[in-house]
């Protein structure tokens, strides 16, 4: 279940720069309140696991230019649980403390709530439950075997949930989202396989696959914390591929970790699935979730900053490959405060051993997957169809929903943005151009390799379940297919489907920009008037243009200069201009 209601809230216009206004900045060390004052928490976090751990000891002073390595000889502790965090569950759940599975005190804020949900009360006339296997957020899990029906004699996973931790009409709603993901989204060979659910006075119970390979976690630890750059791609291709599914359907896990992966069994070649929905929450592509969720270590930057999309699962992978071949953390601290302000302000190293005898496709691989910026993140798709990962196999991209939000955004554009677009895709190269021609295939060009924006909402259907429509992506899509647009050929759909914020990420990007702006002026830069590209930018006659616009075109000749051919290919930020 979820530790905070997934309140969502709109997010810019792709091509805008996103300000900061609506972001809520953590100050890690401020001083403590005056007496008297209620201190509001700043990190309503909780990361629980009854595992032990143990750790070596680290430098009293540790740089914050970058991250010291910190090798685990056992799993993960989590950051000790502070007086903020206990606060929060208790406004979310009751007064419940994690991993307790009696009753909390307090049930008079049981009354009124409703926990009724609908599943089947036949569990035990069904299911015999055997011993615990895990234990989780609000609930733990038990094996089970089917004493009728389709799985009879079968060995099951049952999580049990307490009614009796469900204090708050959002915990209650957590359990319903965790039981209508699991359902939707059943099927995928990485996932783990959901098959009923049940409900008696005192519990919930969640019927899924019993996977008896043990935690992603415990491969690391029996390896000594290091996979081979090959082992380690074997494990991303198969998060990738369960975490794109997941993204394509609008749904985003927001605890991502090796904890919660499962071999199917003790085979060096099992599958891996992914488990514990519990905090997931459904987004459509032009929306934010605000509240913080998910394990510490693992957590985004932009979670902390309390504005986030799918991009915070591509964050925890990128921590996820770290750990796979270095066998360490990328951010460490003895604290929370220490936790979440290495996440934001340190820089993951890549100097220490083994990273100088690492591959660099590897080393980009998670570099593009831990930058700070989410818009310059890779996404699950992109991953897949990175060189390290695909260089050595042959991997199937799957569709991407960026793209969907890319051609929105171009169309929508300027006659002159979607002209620098046009010459910024002249310069891909034919790694970055396979992704693109992966992306245009799946979209069911005709037999003149053209597509409709139609194409869009039929390529996203051949892919939809149930979830697609509880996160409303299948709303946005259609609503960008019935845009009065030409068709695309696969030039114009490389310009529309670039995003600019990801090829400034790379080291290349300068050369990109420079060998474009010098094909547009080429061909596309004329003399430009401020007045005109203000209306070919779509700004109002009120805006002082001239203070906004100046330094975008060139004395000499009148023409878009550098400066702006660069901005202009960002689109115009209406938050960076000054109010009339």
């Amino acid at each position: 279940m979820g530790l905070c209601h997934g309140k969502q809230i709109q997010s810019p216009e792709i091509g805008e720069e996103n300000g900061k206004e609506n972001h809520i900045v953590p100050d890690i060390e401020e001083p403590p309140p005056r007496s008297g004052i209620a201190k509001l928490p700043k990190f309503p976090f909780y990361s629980p696991s009854p595992l032990p751990g143990s750790y070596k000891s680290s430098p009293a002073n540790s740089s914050l230019n970058s991250s010291p390595l910190r090798f685990f000889k056992r799993p993960f502790p989590p950051p000790s649980p502070a007086k903020h965090i206990k606060a929060l569950l208790a406004r979310r759940h009751g007064p419940v403390k994690p991993n307790e599975v009696s009753i909390p005190e307090g049930c008079e804020v049981e009354l009124g709530l409703d926990k009724s949900f609908g599943f089947s009360k036949q569990f035990f006339s069904k299911y015999e439950l055997g011993e615990e296997v895990g234990r989780g957020h609000f609930g733990y899990t038990c094996s089970a075997k089917a004493k009728k029906g389709e799985l009879k004699g079968e060995e099951v996973a049952i999580k049990v949930i307490p009614k009796a931790k469900m204090t708050t009409a959002i915990a209650i709603e957590d359990v319903r989202r965790e039981v209508r993901i699991l359902s939707s989204l059943a099927g995928h060979k990485n996932l783990v396989q959901f098959y009923d659910a049940y409900e008696d006075e005192d519990n919930v119970y969640i019927v899924m696959e019993l996977c008896k390979g043990g935690e992603l976690l415990d491969r690391i630890l029996a390896r000594g914390g290091k996979y081979s750059e090959e082992d380690a791609k074997a494990v991303m291709v198969q998060i990738l591929n369960v975490v794109s599914f997941c993204h394509l359907q609008g749904v985003v896990h927001r605890d991502l970790k090796p904890e919660n992966f499962l071999f199917t069994s003790k085979d060096d070649k099992s599958t891996l699935k992914a488990i514990d929905f519990g905090l997931s929450d459904f987004v459509k592509p032009d929306e934010r979730l605000n509240d913080i969720v998910g394990s510490a270590y693992y957590v985004a930057p932009e979670v902390l900053h309390r504005c986030y999309g799918t991009e915070a699962d591509m964050w925890s992978i990128g921590v996820i490959a770290y750990i796979l071949l270095c066998g360490s953390r990328p951010f460490w601290a003895r604290t929370e405060s220490g936790i979440f302000r290495a996440v934001l302000k340190v820089e993951p190293s890549f100097d220490e051993a083994p990273w100088p005898s690492l591959s660099a496709e590897a080393k980009d691989f998670v570099k593009r997957l831990l930058n700070k910026d989410y818009r310059k993140r890779m996404t699950a798709s992109q991953a897949l169809s990175h060189p390290w990962i695909c260089g050595t196999q042959e991997v199937k991209i799957p569709l991407d929903i960026i793209v969907f939000k890319l051609i929105r955004a171009y169309i929508s554009s300027s006659s002159l943005r979607k002209s620098a677009l046009r010459a910024l895709a002249k310069t891909l190269t034919v790694t970055q151009l396979s992704y693109l021609r992966e992306q245009f295939g799946l979209l069911g060009p005709n037999k003149s390799g053209y597509i409709s924006l139609q194409n869009l909402k039929t390529a996203l259907l051949k892919n939809s379940t149930e979830a697609m429509k509880d996160s409303r992506v299948l709303d946005f899509v259609s609503l960008v297919s019935s845009l009065q647009y030409r068709k695309l050929d696969f030039e114009e759909f490389a310009a529309a489907a670039i995003s600019v914020y990801q090829m400034e990420a790379l080291d290349s990007w300068d050369q990109h920009a420079h060998r474009a702006y010098e094909l547009f002026d080429k061909d596309g830069n004329r003399p430009i008037m401020i007045e005109e590209l203000a209306s070919e930018l779509g700004l109002s006659p009120s805006v002082p243009v001239h203070v906004v616009l100046k330094d975008w075109i060139r004395h000499s000749d009148g023409k878009l200069s550098f400066l702006g051919f660069v901005k202009l290919l960002h689109g115009i930020s209406t938050r960076a201009i000054p109010k009339a």
